[in-house]
């Protein structure tokens, strides 16, 4: 099934688009405009000539539904648009385990992102391996299809079926099989990187729910996933709902009234609390605009790093976009290469040129080792440089969490630095402040659905310990009359501090104004990685003590002179040299290239290049593993002003040798203790699993913020195409230049 599936358009149909696969005959979705669309499928084969049958695709009838929502039970508690999300059918599936000799699930990783799927997938499609792996295929390559618009591919990495038993306990209830699998996928990270899991399973679960999955976790090593069902026979199913719970983790939230302008009669919108009939295909203008929020403020930032391309499912190609082995370079297919400098037809550089395209190549020559390539965003967040060698930026690197930032006050979690000031003018605007540590001891003893800690394994409600009432439901002061989250209202608890009455707020969020009680998570809750206390940080609604993030033993490498990587890399400062920042040198990591003066990073006059985002997910099922890879296409310029990060030199008496500095690299003097001033905008929500590690004997240093210096202006680039979808997919030509990777992986 290599080189099989292939996106494209309809001759002569400006906006029409084409996703089939010719595996074995042909299948797919053919979309003439938004309210036309047709199915291809074959037939059974009865003849030597294999027949196919084209339909309109609403009369493919698909179950109805809504998030977390039951129809005809009152007393069922629905689902919010809360931190965790999910899709729910009113009609279970008829067909699914009630026994333990199910076969096991199915797995999804996007790389690094994964989808999960039950091996009950695999037996009911008559435990015919070739034929369960051609349906998730054709899902993804659907996916893919729906992520274009928004700038974002799909391909696929790996494909793994469990055919015995499932790796994991998959039961009716989402949010323990979510938990189990998030776990699974987390200790499945070091022999197959990925950003993103979706388990995809044939079990029904409780109530309707048929998808669940954290919001704005895309790239966390603990809860970047989501779990769904088979509940369709088509792969058009499949895809809309693996599309949907994608999107929660790219911090996309259910669709509010006006944002969808899709008829309900074609499908409605992806991200719709309800699932359309025949099916939702689109993303809408909210979509987009939370999307380039999320990427924004600091989240998805594995989406800047290329893709493996040796382990990008269906083999090389020239003309997929991707440069892989054998190749001097790849900018699509003939007719849409627009690279002056590459030979689209058998992918070999022109005369002279030393590179095809990228962040570091200009004018078909490399740029010189040590010209910045992507500034770092935040304090927490670190620069990279071109190495003098290769076309692309290296991949993104950020301070591993658990590092002091903001002089202390917090600290650096997925590259963000995490504040409750910052949640509280998230949550009400730049009115928004801290309430005293009363309104948290005693809003979050209650246990409800106004005051908690999360909820446990079963979805109920958990009580907030004394030690942990920071991080369960924020509480803020403010005069704002309500929350900016939508579908949001205030929650006031009076209380006397002293002699002095204040008002606490608190926030709940409704499904789409319903006054019912959500099942799930929601905005109002204390981030995860927010500072809860002295040496302690919030990690699923409890405050631990931040040792077991081993931030501290990771930098006791680097000899005092630098912090560690999220690749747990030292990266050094100024004056001393990678690997261990025990030798003298110019600063930075094995990773982020060589650190080098340059009149570009001096003045800041390099243009920073569109940057080819990847992200790769891993998909992972009871019976199959399949994995994909997606390349959104996000310009390292960004909206949110960008800083340029030197690391500190760390003041101690021992003097490092004698090593030439750049002095654009050099950052003004300012004492540890010195408050750096807080990002220009809020961060996503990022809940994690617990992992415990052993306690290191110090603590990390605490960073400064960077000198406050304009980026350089973003370039307004064409977006160059591609025909193929990475290894796996052939595709009409895409921007790639300008779209973020995400890499799957699918295990049933």
């Amino acid at each position: 099934m290599e080189n099989c599936f292939y996106h494209g358009e309809v001759l002569g149909i400006e906006g029409s688009s084409v996703a089939l696969s010719t595996c074995s005959g042909l299948r797919g979705l053919i979309s003439l405009n938004t309210s036309v669309n047709y199915l291809i499928e074959p037939l059974p084969v009865s003849t030597d000539v294999q027949q196919h049958v084209v339909f309109r695709a609403e009369s493919l009838k698909l179950p109805k539904g809504s998030c977390l929502h039951h129809h005809g039970n009152k007393d069922y508690k629905e689902g919010l648009n809360d931190f965790i999300h999910g899709i729910v059918s009113p009609q279970r599936v008829s067909s699914h385990r009630t026994n333990s000799n199910q076969p096991p699930d199915i797995v999804y990783f996007l790389h690094e992102h994964g989808i999960t799927v039950a091996t009950y997938s695999f037996e009911k499609h008559g435990s015919n391996l070739t034929k369960t792996k051609l349906k998730l295929l054709e899902a993804a390559n659907l996916v893919d299809k729906y992520y274009k618009p928004l700038s974002i591919r799909v391909a696929l990495i790996g494909l793994e079926v469990w055919t015995n038993q499932d790796m994991i306990s998959v039961s009716d209830n989402p949010h323990s099989t979510l938990a189990a699998f998030l776990s699974w996928r987390s200790k499945q990270l070091s022999a197959l990187p990925n950003d993103n899991a979706q388990l995809v399973t044939g079990r029904s679960f409780l109530g309707t729910t048929i998808g669940l999955a954290p919001l704005k976790a895309m790239c966390s090593d603990y809860q970047s996933g989501g779990v769904n069902t088979d509940h369709s026979e088509s792969a058009v199913g499949v895809a809309a709902t693996m599309a949907h719970e994608m999107g929660h983790n790219f911090g996309m939230n259910h669709d509010i009234a006006g944002c969808c302008q899709a008829k309900a009669d074609d499908g409605g919108c992806i991200m719709a609390a309800a699932t359309g009939d025949p099916f939702p295909r689109v993303f809408n203008s909210c979509n987009q605009k939370e999307l380039k929020s999320y990427l924004s403020s600091g989240g998805g930032k594995c989406l800047f790093n290329l893709p493996n391309t040796k382990v990008m499912y269906g083999g090389g190609h020239c003309g997929n976009g991707y440069l892989e082995e054998g190749e001097e370079c790849d900018c699509g297919g003939e007719e849409e290469c627009t690279s002056p400098c590459c030979n689209a037809k058998n992918c070999t550089l022109k005369a002279g040129a030393e590179c095809g395209q990228g962040v570091c190549c200009e004018n078909c020559k490399l740029k010189s080792p040590g010209v910045l390539c992507r500034a770092p965003s935040g304090s927490c967040d670190l620069p990279e440089y071109c190495d003098g060698k290769t076309e692309s930026c290296p991949s993104n690197y950020y301070l591993v969490d658990g590092t002091p930032c903001s002089a202390g006050h917090a600290y650096c979690y997925t590259g963000m630095c995490l504040t409750l000031e910052q949640q509280c003018r998230s949550l009400w605007g730049h009115d928004g402040r801290l309430a005293p540590d009363l309104c948290f001891t005693e809003v979050n003893k209650a246990g409800d659905m106004y005051g908690n800690c999360g909820k446990d394994s079963l979805g109920q409600y958990r009580s907030c310990k004394e030690r942990d009432a920071k991080c369960g439901k924020i509480q803020c002061l403010t005069s704002a009359s309500k929350p900016i989250e939508n579908n949001a209202v205030r929650i006031e608890t009076s209380l006397t501090v002293g002699h002095k009455k204040i008002q606490c707020m608190g926030t709940h969020v409704y499904k789409n104004g319903q006054e019912k009680e959500g099942d799930t998570l929601d905005p109002g809750l204390v981030m995860t990685g927010t500072k809860c206390g002295d040496d302690s940080i919030c990690f699923n609604g409890e405050c631990r003590n931040a040792s077991f993030l081993r931030a501290d033993e990771c930098s006791a490498k680097c000899h005092g002179h630098g912090l560690c990587n999220n690749n747990h890399n030292c990266h050094c400062d100024s004056g001393w040299a990678p690997p261990f920042c025990n030798q003298g040198g110019s600063g930075g990591s094995v990773d982020s290239g060589p650190v080098i003066s340059h009149s570009e990073n001096q003045f800041e006059s390099t243009r920073i290049h569109s940057l080819n985002h990847v992200f790769e997910v891993v998909m992972f099922s009871d019976s199959l593993n399949l994995i994909f890879q997606q390349a959104p296409s996000f310009q390292s310029c960004s909206q949110t002003p960008q800083h340029q990060i030197q690391p500190v030199a760390v003041h101690q008496k021992q003097h490092p040798p004698q090593a030439y500095t750049p002095p654009t690299l050099k950052l003004p003097k300012q004492r540890r203790n010195q408050a750096p001033p807080p990002p220009s905008g809020p961060p996503p929500l990022l809940p994690l699993e617990n992992k415990s590690h052993p306690q290191p004997s110090f603590l990390p240093k605490a960073r400064p913020d960077p000198p406050q210096r304009p980026p350089p202006p973003c370039p307004i680039n064409k977006p160059s195409v591609v025909n193929m979808f990475f290894r796996c997919f052939k595709v009409k030509p895409w921007a790639y230049f300008h779209d973020l990777n995400v890499n799957f992986f699918l295990s049933f």
